[in-house]
């Protein structure tokens, strides 16, 4: 017969520790605690943001962000003042103001934004409309870019004149208008970081650069809201450049407060005098000249003067051909010869309209000799040819004729010591397009605006500024039946509420029951 084995006797149960289970306790929530500070210490100084929105509506532009860290900001001692005078109700102020807070972000502290609202702040905006004496009844951004204690309103003759280094940048003139079928007035796009941009640039540099147009030997359309010089003036005016038109006959000598000189579409030849006053002009340290060229009309004496440079405006006409339609809207690309294109190298681009080709003698021994430099921006694509007989019919490329590969629409110049960065500075430049159906308004396209408004800006000096620019957002209209319509409010209005009602009330009986 087996034993029994008798159980174990039961240990006596541990006094329970609750001094120590208390110390622990707190030192953890110590530990989170200090975990949680760290945290938002870290993540309040060291942080990414990132544009969310479907067209990176909110990310400013490769050439604004490298104006925002370039010297024209970093070197300044006192930062640019923004006031932003926008009251909440105003139906663009959560797109201006994050639109000023990343200006303010990017720029490191060297733009100083101030948010006000007239009428939950009426102190502070009597304040500001005494410094500056104005109204603040009209949405706008003050920038103040003053670097010295000079007054900010002046008054002389009784007229009352901002300090050239104060701008008013207005809420209106970021909103794009056109007229519906009704005839009423409606926005239909927003320009804000054109518009801030530019004024950012006019309130630093104090006055826009002028640029003069020879009037009388260029031939533009000027008549009409959408011309081609309407195009020319606007895309040069947000690049704090001014065109101002001045007669070529007569003149002595180009006069010396002109940033640059525009040829656009000439239509008349020079005469040896006017040839005399253009090259004492180039042969300035820091000439610039834009010449603007339209095909098959390039004059003797001015293809002369461009050929000495080392481009040749050549009698052609580019054009491609599919099967038997005739294609003259010129497709190519940016080229990576020079830094100011960087952004848009390699892009593929379309000329609209009329175009002739470009001889550009790119390394040639005897122009390096003289310190001159042509280079090809804008190369055809392969397909296309220069025609010599264009407009007789049959067009056919004809090797001993026409002219083939490589073909340029548009090429820079560089006169002067353009590889030393201490002269870089004191080089005179030039840029040719054979194009100038590119401005009309149904032939626009925003990489060739890019282009010509970064060629400005390299011709002035101001390389900070050139690359990929803002692009302007448009409103869009739901075509939404009138049906339709009354189903999205009976879906707000009744069934939703229903819903959640229901589910509330199945909620409710679950939980007594």
């Amino acid at each position: 017969m087996s034993e029994v084995t008798p159980p174990p006797a039961e240990k006596a149960a541990r006094p329970v520790n609750r001094w120590g289970i208390g110390a622990l306790s707190v030192l953890q929530v110590l530990l989170v605690g200090l975990t949680l500070i760290a945290l938002n210490y870290l993540t309040a100084r060291h942080f990414t943001r990132t544009d969310l929105s479907r067209d990176n509506d909110y990310t400013l532009s490769p050439a604004t962000s490298r104006y925002l860290n370039s010297d024209a900001l970093s070197s300044r001692a006192k930062p640019v003042k923004w006031i932003m005078a926008l009251q909440r109700s105003n139906p663009f102020y959560e797109r201006v103001r994050v639109m000023a807070e990343e200006y303010a972000r990017l720029s490191h502290g060297k733009i100083n934004l101030e948010v006000i609202d007239a009428l939950r702040s009426p102190d502070r905006a009597q304040q500001v409309m005494a410094a500056y004496e104005l109204s603040l009844k009209r949405a706008m951004i003050i920038m103040d870019a003053r670097s010295d204690e000079s007054a900010a309103v002046t008054t002389k003759a009784g007229v009352h004149e901002l300090n050239p280094k104060v701008k008013l940048v207005l809420a209106d003139d970021m909103v794009l208008h056109a007229s519906d079928q009704q005839g009423q007035r409606r926005a239909s796009g927003f320009q804000g970081e054109d518009v801030l941009t530019a004024g950012l640039v006019q309130a630093i540099e104090g006055r826009p650069r002028k640029m003069l147009f020879l009037a009388d030997k260029s031939k533009i359309d000027a008549d009409g809201e959408n011309s081609p010089w309407k195009s020319l003036e606007s895309t040069l005016r947000f690049q704090n450049t001014e065109l101002t038109g001045i007669n070529l006959a007569g003149l002595e000598d180009i006069p010396a407060d002109a940033e640059g000189v525009a040829l656009v579409a000439p239509k008349y030849d020079l005469t040896d005098d006017e040839l005399g006053v253009l090259e004492r002009y180039w042969s300035q340290p820091r000439a610039a000249l834009l010449v603007l060229l339209e095909p098959g009309n390039t004059l003797p004496k001015l293809r002369a003067f461009l050929r000495a440079n080392g481009v040749t405006p050549q009698h052609d006409r580019v054009i491609a051909k599919e099967k038997d339609r005739i294609i003259s809207a010129a497709r190519g690309t940016f080229t990576y010869n020079i830094d100011f294109l960087k952004d848009l190298a390699g892009q593929t681009s379309v000329f609209e309209g009329a175009s002739s080709s470009l001889e550009v003698r790119e390394n040639a021994d005897d122009l390096g000799t003289r310190k001159i430099y042509p280079w090809g921006l804008f190369q055809v694509a392969d397909g296309f040819w220069g025609e010599t007989k264009f407009g007789v019919g049959n067009e056919v490329f004809n090797k001993g004729e026409d002219h083939a590969a490589p073909l340029f629409l548009a090429a820079s110049v560089t006169r002067g010591a353009a590889t030393d960065d201490k002269l870089a500075g004191q080089t005179a430049r030039m840029i040719v397009v054979s194009n100038t159906d590119f401005l009309k308004p149904e032939n626009q396209r925003a990489e060739n605006l890019d282009f010509l408004a970064s060629s400005v800006n390299w011709l002035v000096g101001r390389e900070s500024l050139a690359g990929i620019g803002p692009r302007s957002l448009g409103t869009y209209k739901l075509p939404i039946l009138e049906a339709q319509v009354t189903f999205i409010n009976r879906m707000n209005l009744l069934f939703l509420p229903a819903f959640f009602v229901l589910l509330g009330a199945i909620i409710w009986s679950s939980r007594r029951a």
